[in-house]
């Protein structure tokens, strides 16, 4: 090699190095830059074809469109209230009109008919932004001048404003919780000073990237991001990353325990787990952008975020850290020395044993294993996906949903969010008449001119008519769902009227349904695009048809888990419709990428040693490495936990918990099983399957079969 060559192969990682690091330093504060882009006003993100925002849109020529209501409740410690204090309670909100923030005039004062509690309505401007906590507080100060009486907010502006506090501070709050358990793993698995500072790095570097190309597209709206978006981009960046790093690493040490040459290891390795390390990225990338399928606009909008962060933790895995590996060479992986993991050596590691197990009795191991799965499958349908009640929201007892609740003793359950029906305003009696023959609805009355609810003549504006509903049961129950359907049916009958129903619990039913639709299109085309980068990879049909149908299981299985829990220990009774979708694209893609480092390094073994010694070897010499990847990606995911939604918390369960069931369960003892079981066929229509079952015999991981 000449002198020239050896210098290029010094500068070319000095020079990645040093591109990395100015992207760091450069791109890295947009991390804690993408709540300045971010939304979390929910009706940014009902489904796009539904008829409850087909009325946010016809709402517009009544010039409501832009408003949040603001329900203020006040109550006497169980005294019933008098004439006075509502008369007072009126002033004081109407008080408010020209306020900051404050559109129109506030409603009156309503007694409720036990005469305990009061409401009024105050219409917010939706787009405050940070000031929405200040108007609240004004819009409180008000409420309190009421002598004799306690005042609360609810509805939908107290909701966002503590949709808001759940995710302020979510960057520094959420990255450092989830660097802080990755690095504490790798500390304690590797019991190496500097490699894990050199993985956290990289990750690092990955998710300010990420984030800097993420806030350039949201800036121009070109994606939307939320509070769950954002939170779900940094586990994921984090989490992908580790895992590429881990794989790559171990990678590392094994070429450079067969070579002094430390850029020869680099360049070894990264050849070697190129493959594997970029199907399994595809999987992800491709899984999250079949979302663009969904009719969810934020699950449209998790889509090519999500797939941004994973192309940026492919390109520091690929880059960044060989460059830095071939630099330091043996000196990474300080106090520890580097041994090359060969599966033919004696020993008694654990892994030995599992392969020893698997091997002896593979067809017993994976019958045993699948059923034990497919009993916890079997609780799968209990997990229900009707959505979250308002008073789950949140995991901590939120003030809009104390006041929510107060509001619901005292008022009809829909009070604060009532159904919103658009109509011809030739036929607004007819409607009106529908509607309040319909059962579970409490009352009906048209918006006058005022804005006001029966007010006076309705407001008329293109020939349409707006009129609202309140329902008797909780906006967010089962009950206010089914009534919507049925208004619907009622008032859709009413000849002429073209009417619409929307509002809060009209979302609520759409976003329900458009989920369901959403999971019978998208899993289809997950599976079919994990199904093809599978035989790309491993060029085989069946094995690919058997990793799949296996990483289902475990999704089922998952699921079934997470109903016991949610139900019996968390006190969930139901999930946001989305969280099977998001848990299913997580978990499944996710769950490929470690069936695709086993099986890769199977098919590398196989091809010398025939398909039974190519699965143990396999086993034994990435057992250690995707255990470890498995664990620090389940830690990531649970740091979403910090985040005091319920939404969040579930998918941080079950993606945890998926993860760990798929790395210590399915890949180590269901897999390995039954690839030896089907025997070489498996590979069919590969040269494997051919070769595999004269290939040459190999000692030290084989058992003798049972």
């Amino acid at each position: 090699m000449s002198t020239a060559q050896r210098w290029a192969r010094r500068l070319l990682p000095l020079a990645l190095l040093l591109v990395w690091l100015g992207v760091g330093g450069t791109l890295g504060p947009y991390a804690g830059k993408l709540g300045e882009v971010a939304t979390n006003d929910q009706a940014a993100f009902l489904p796009r074809s539904a008829e409850s925002t087909r009325v946010l849109q016809a709402r517009e020529a009544f010039d409501q469109s832009e408003t949040l209501p603001a329900v203020v409740v006040w109550t006497a410690g169980g005294e019933r209230l008098t004439a006075d204090q509502r008369a007072e309670a009126t002033r004081a909100v109407a008080a408010l009109a020209g306020e900051r923030g404050v559109v129109d005039r506030p409603s009156p004062a309503l007694l409720s008919d036990d005469r305990e509690a009061m409401q009024a309505v105050v219409q917010l401007e939706p787009d405050l932004g940070e000031e929405l906590p200040t108007a609240l507080e004004a819009v409180r100060a008000a409420a309190q001048q009421v002598p004799g009486t306690e005042a609360r907010i609810a509805g939908p502006a107290a909701s966002q404003a503590d949709l808001s506090d759940a995710f302020a501070g979510i960057d520094g709050l959420l990255l450092g919780v989830a660097l802080g358990a990755v690095l504490l793993i790798l500390l304690l698995v590797y019991r190496s000073v500097l490699l894990p500072f050199l993985i956290i790095l990289g990750s690092v570097f990955a998710l300010g990237l990420a984030c800097a190309v993420v806030y350039a597209l949201a800036d121009r709206d070109v994606v939307r991001v939320d509070g769950q978006v954002q939170g779900i981009l940094s586990i994921l960046v984090i989490g992908a990353a580790t895992d590429y790093a881990l794989l790559l690493a171990a990678r590392f040490r094994e070429e450079l325990a067969l070579r002094e040459d430390r850029f020869a290891a680099a360049l070894a390795a990264v050849r070697r787990s190129f493959g594997a390390i970029t199907a399994s990225a595809a999987t992800v990338a491709l899984g999250l952008l079949a979302l663009l399928a969904s009719d969810l606009t934020n699950n449209r909008a998790l889509g090519p975020v999500g797939a941004i962060g994973i192309v940026c933790a492919v390109l520091t895995t690929l880059t960044f850290l060989p460059a830095a590996l071939a630099l330091l060479g043996r000196t990474a992986y300080w106090p520890t020395r580097p041994k090359a993991a060969d599966a033919s050596a004696q020993g008694s590691g654990v892994w030995r044993r599992v392969a020893a197990l698997v091997a002896g009795r593979p067809r017993r191991t994976w019958v045993v294993t699948a059923l034990v799965l497919a009993v916890f499958a079997a609780f799968s349908p209990s997990l229900s996906s009707k959505g979250v009640p308002l008073d789950e929201i949140f995991v901590n007892d939120a003030p809009s949903v104390a006041a929510q609740r107060t509001l619901g003793e005292h008022f009809p359950g829909g009070s604060g969010n009532p159904a919103v029906i658009i109509a011809d305003a030739g036929r607004a009696a007819e409607v009106t008449a529908a509607a309040e023959d319909t059962e579970g609805v409490a009352s009906v009355a048209a918006v006058s001119a005022s804005g006001r609810p029966g007010g006076g003549e309705p407001l008329v504006a293109d020939g349409r008519v707006l009129i609202n509903a309140t329902l008797e049961s909780s906006a967010d129950s089962d009950a206010a769902k089914d009534t919507v359907e049925r208004l619907r049916a009622e008032v859709h009958a009413v000849p002429g009227a073209d009417a619409l129903v929307g509002g809060y619990t009209a979302q609520q039913y759409d976003t329900q349904r458009t989920a369901a639709r959403d999971r019978t299109v998208i899993v289809p085309i997950v599976l079919a695009v994990i199904l093809v980068i599978l035989m790309a990879l491993l060029r085989s049909l069946l094995v690919p048809v058997l990793l799949v149908a296996t990483v289902g299981l475990n999704f089922l299985a998952t699921l079934g888990v997470s109903a016991l829990v949610f139900e019996n220990l968390l006190g969930f009774s139901g999930t946001d419709a989305s969280v099977p979708l998001y848990g299913f694209v997580f978990l499944v893609a996710l769950g490929v990428d470690y069936n695709i480092f086993l099986m890769s390094r199977v098919r590398e073994e196989a091809l010398a040693h025939g398909n039974r010694q190519g699965v143990l070897r396999g086993l034994t010499t990435t057992g250690g490495v995707i255990t470890s990847a498995g664990v620090v990606l389940a830690a990531t995911f649970a740091a979403l936990m910090v985040i005091p939604l319920a939404f969040l918390v579930q998918i941080a369960f079950i993606v945890a918990f998926g993860v760990l069931l798929d790395t210590l369960v399915v890949r180590s003892l269901l897999v390995p099983a039954l690839v030896i079981d089907v025997g070489p066929l498996a590979w069919w229509p590969s040269v494997l399957a051919r070769r595999g079952a004269t290939a040459r015999p190999a000692a030290g991981v084989d058992a003798p079969s049972g």
